[in-house]
């Protein structure tokens, strides 16, 4: 039994099975997880997960997950297979995510056909599922925190079994605004506000999205809990600490050995839609079309990895991507230069290398909750680097005034703003480099931890 417990869809690392049979831990490498692992040191914590595949199930079933976070105890539960795929496919990200990132061609979707209402099921049962395991583990009076779209509906289900608990919901994403939500059928959008309602209280990244929640439950008709917003921001000293490793600096001397010299524009990313990669591109060909004399002085750099490429349109946006990065290259390629180089591989130490390096860093998403890719850049950046961030990104309350901002529906006031950064003079490159740093690092996981945790009440009697 434990004093705090947490909940979150994946865990802090997924189990494969090696040549000889054995299970393999394999620490999480982007998303909410490592945040989440780093703020727990040393609280002595229970983390509750779904297994998210057979090795995962099989790690459940002989106790081999508990031991994967150092003192944090790590609790993997089951569901039937097919449940958990209507839940996270159909429900969490090709409704929930889409909704809340403002991305349903509302011409085509969202399709609430009998399959689909099947799947919210699903989604109930997840949420059950998660709730039973939280109830069991935490100790009496215990603090909660439940975390992100997938477990929307926990709060419902663990006010019905132990209203001793104290609970509060973080949702790391956007959240819809009122008209949004409006596409779910009314019963479901209810049951997602309620449940969220019946928490303790609710965090969101930035009051922009806390007011939205407010906004949606008022349209609902039902009196939202406390509602809060707590910034989260990198573990600072992890990423130097990463960034000084011999696989870092062997990786960043290939990097500046392949550059020559040339200027490095870098984005860091999932590949999927909200992060807007194929409108980056397309700026960038166009400020290569405009200012000819930067052909062959700029290397795009696109450090990306793959991102729930089983739902189809994650897919397909990759293949988008990649046409699109082609086409650059085709029309602006040389025998001894690419000026788009797309990386789609899941490799951490690459990636901070590549951070340390950049000369601007472009962060255009139509809609984040946070974005940690804008406070990772200037945490272990050596170049003065400038930071190109999309207002519709969380991250940018926090660090609007040292950035320079771009639209991101805007190709071409994008292609002018990459100009410009590129263009920008090194003291003033230095000046808004040195004040991102500081901002950067002013909230590490501990101290947003401390902030949710100090936020959990008890559910109000309904």
């Amino acid at each position: 039994m434990s004093g705090l417990v947490v909940a979150s869809y994946r865990g802090p690392a997924s189990f494969a099975v090696e040549p000889d049979g054995t299970l393999a831990a394999r620490p999480a490498a982007g998303g909410l997880a490592p945040s989440l692992l780093s703020a727990l040191e040393g609280a002595g914590a229970a983390w509750v997960a779904v297994a998210t595949g057979a090795a995962d199930r099989r790690a459940a079933a002989e106790g081999a997950a508990a031991g994967v976070a150092g003192g944090t105890l790590v609790r993997l539960v089951e569901l039937d297979p097919e449940v958990q795929a209507a839940a996270y496919r159909v429900v969490a990200n090709g409704t929930l995510w889409l909704l809340h990132h403002g991305l349903f061609d509302r011409v085509r979707e969202p399709v609430c056909d009998r399959a689909w209402h099947a799947a919210w099921d699903g989604f109930r049962e997840l949420n059950r599922v998660i709730a039973d395991a939280v109830a069991s583990e935490a100790d009496d009076g215990a603090t909660v925190v439940v975390n992100d779209y997938h477990l929307v509906l926990v709060g419902r289900y663990l006010a019905e079994r132990r209203p001793d608990l104290r609970t509060v919901h973080f949702h790391h994403t956007p959240f819809c605004d009122a008209e949004e939500l409006r596409v779910l059928p009314r019963a479901v959008a209810g049951e997602l506000i309620a449940g969220l309602s019946s928490f303790g209280a609710c965090g969101f990244h930035t009051e922009r999205w806390a007011a939205r929640f407010r906004a949606c439950a008022s349209s609902a008709g039902m009196e939202p809990p406390p509602v809060f917003s707590a910034p989260l921001g990198p573990d600072a000293e992890g990423l130097r600490a990463i960034a000084e490793t011999p696989g870092c600096a062997e990786r960043r001397a290939a990097l500046l050995d392949r550059l020559g010299g040339r200027a490095l524009l870098l984005r860091s990313d999932r590949v999927e839609m909200a992060k807007n990669l194929v409108r980056g591109f397309l700026a960038y060909e166009e400020l290569l079309e405009r200012r000819p004399e930067l052909r062959g002085r700029v290397t795009f750099l696109a450090r990306t990895y793959p991102s729930r490429e089983d739902v189809p349109g994650y897919l397909a946006y990759r293949r988008e991507v990649e046409a699109v990065a082609e086409r650059v290259n085709e029309r602006f390629g040389t025998g001894d230069h690419l000026p788009v180089e797309l990386e789609v591989a899941d490799d951490l130490l690459s990636s901070v290398a590549a951070l340390s390096c950049y000369d601007v860093l472009l962060v255009n998403p139509v809609r984040d909750g946070m974005n940690l890719v804008a406070k990772e850049g200037p945490v272990v950046n050596r170049r003065h680097g400038v930071v190109v961030l999309s207002p519709e990104a969380g991250a940018f309350e926090e660090l609007g005034p040292q950035v320079v901002a771009v639209e991101p529906f805007d190709v071409s006031g994008t292609a002018a703003t990459l100009e410009r950064a590129l263009e920008m003079p090194e003291d003033e490159r230095a000046r808004r480099h040195e004040a991102l740093e500081r901002l950067a690092g002013a909230r590490p996981p501990r101290r947003w931890l401390d902030d949710v945790v100090a936020r959990a009440r008890p559910p109000r009697s309904r």
